[in-house]
């Protein structure tokens, strides 16, 4: 199995935003279809949202570098087909982006300790990225901490990147001396956190009461504004792994924000995915 890089990559925000949004087109429907789509079928499916064509291509090849893209043509078709470590990545995230289990305090917490020899420095740069991917807060320098609902995802991505030597994982629990609800936000920013929700619901929040009074939803519309409420969507249950409610402050903005999704995505999802159907290219099935 290769080893890929989860990130968007460098270039301007432009650029990564276009890579996201190919990621997410990739996510919802190429691999029903073999993890394949055809460079025609993403461009004019991109265009939907905005992009152009050019922007389209230099954001495919930059993908296939980072190793999440393959080049392959089927049928004489040419197009592009996932990785197989972009397959378990969109997997793991379709979990962590489509289940709202929020965790409870009585499950406990998971911690991550970590101590990397000077001479492998960029591994303690990894694991420092890979757990803060996954959502884990900073306790102190070689601690890590999450809810322990993520203790399989966590073990999964560790090992995947090959960091299973360079750490150790506990279940645990906060006993003393702080309040726990007080010392989450010096391991999350919430602050961070509320603004980017506050971004989200001040974005979405008007479409969805635009569809709310619609009677019927055109397809075309609903793939543009599903396929970007998702890209914009994706990262927020990554930033905030689903902490317990008791130790977030009240009225949490987290979970308006997350009512806000889950209701475009029961409206959109549906019509979003026949239009996209409607513009694929030749499909590959085997």
């Amino acid at each position: 199995m290769s080893r890929v890089t989860v990130e968007m990559g460098d270039g301007s925000a432009r650029g990564q935003k276009t890579r996201a949004l190919i990621v997410t087109v990739y996510g919802l429907y190429a691999r029903e279809a073999g993890g394949w789509m055809s460079v025609a079928s993403v461009i004019q499916l991109l265009a939907e949202c905005g992009v152009d064509g050019s922007a389209v291509r230099s954001s495919i090849y930059r993908l296939k570098r980072r190793g999440l893209l393959v080049a392959l043509n089927v049928d004489g078709v040419a197009g592009y087909g996932l990785s197989d470590g972009a397959r378990v990545i969109l997997d793991q995230g379709d979990r962590r982006i489509f289940d709202r289990r929020r965790a409870s305090a009585a499950e406990g917490w998971l911690l991550a300790v970590f101590s990397v020899p000077e001479s492998e420095r960029d591994k303690r740069h990894q694991l420092r990225s890979r757990l803060a991917w996954l959502g884990f807060g900073n306790v102190a320098a070689g601690v890590w901490i999450a809810p322990a609902q993520l203790l399989d995802e966590a073990r999964e991505i560790i090992t995947l990147h090959g960091l299973d030597g360079y750490v150790d994982l506990f279940r645990a629990d906060h006993l003393a001396f702080a309040d726990t609800a007080g010392r989450v936000p010096a391991w999350w920013d919430l602050d961070h956190l509320r603004d980017l929700y506050a971004t989200f619901l001040d974005r979405y929040g008007p479409v969805l009461e635009g569809y709310r009074r619609r009677e019927v939803i055109d397809s075309a519309q609903a793939f543009t504004d599903y396929v970007s409420a998702l890209t914009e969507w994706r990262q927020l249950p990554y930033l905030e792994p689903g902490l317990p409610a008791e130790m977030l402050p009240a009225d949490w903005i987290g979970i308006r924000a997350a009512d806000t999704f889950f209701e475009l995505h029961n409206l959109l999802a549906e019509p979003a995915h026949r239009f996209a159907n409607s513009v694929r290219h030749p499909i590959r099935t085997s």
